[in-house]
Order: structure tokens, then sequence, then C-alpha cells
């Protein structure tokens, strides 16, 4: 299969930066195959799993918001946040789910409801 070569890049650090045959993010309007070749892109990347295929492999890491852009034989993607499964802090996300199930169950006028829904993913 065709290669290309991907980077997800966060304030932080550089998360990924490798030739991968694939990668799968989720996108607006659902999950986003990009392949080698694909046309020029930017687009939104929300919050969600960027599945990475690699010699027949597949490794999945968890994103928070950002974008992608593919151009020629580079896909780059920037993100607010970018972990491996085993880089997730299970307290953590588990604290911040209960702060949101929290506002979605007050809904007062001053809750961005939007974000805590947003949180819960």
């Amino acid at each position: 299969m065709s290669t290309f070569h991907l980077e997800i890049v966060t304030p932080e650090r550089l998360f990924f930066s490798e030739v991968v045959e694939m990668v799968i993010v989720r996108g607006i309007e659902g999950d986003l195959a990009i392949l080698k070749g694909r046309a020029a892109v930017t687009t939104p990347v929300k919050i969600g799993r960027v599945r990475i295929f690699q010699e027949g492999e597949e490794r999945v890491a968890a994103v928070v918001d950002g974008y992608i852009s593919v151009i020629d034989e580079k896909a780059t993607i920037v993100t607010e946040t970018a972990e491996w499964p085993d880089e997730i802090d299970v307290e953590r996300a588990q604290a911040a789910k209960i702060r949101a199930e929290t506002i979605l169950k007050e809904r007062s006028a001053n809750i961005d409801v939007g974000r805590a829904e947003l949180a819960l993913q």
C-alpha cells in the first residue's frame, strides 16, 4: 500500500511523526479516511479517536478538537491534546465526566450546555 507522512502536533509536543498507510479522523460530518494521493484539504477534527495504519497494524490515539491539513505527501493534525491509551489519566477523565453530567442536569442559563455535552464525548 502507498504511504505518506503523518504528523500530529499539540501545543506541548510533536506527538507523532511517521510514515503511514492511512489515517482515519472524526470530522464534522463523520469519519474521514486519508490515503496517499488525497486531494488537498483542510478541515476541522472533532474530539475522538485517530486511527493510524502502518504496515498492516492499527494504532489508536485520542485527540481533542483541532484540524487536519493534507497537502501533497503529508497530512498534519493540529490538536489541543493527543494521547495514546496508556497516557490517558482515567481519574481526570472520570472527574471531567461527572462535572459535565452535573452541568447538564442543572442546565442553568449561565452554563454552556454544548460544551458540557462535548466533554462527555
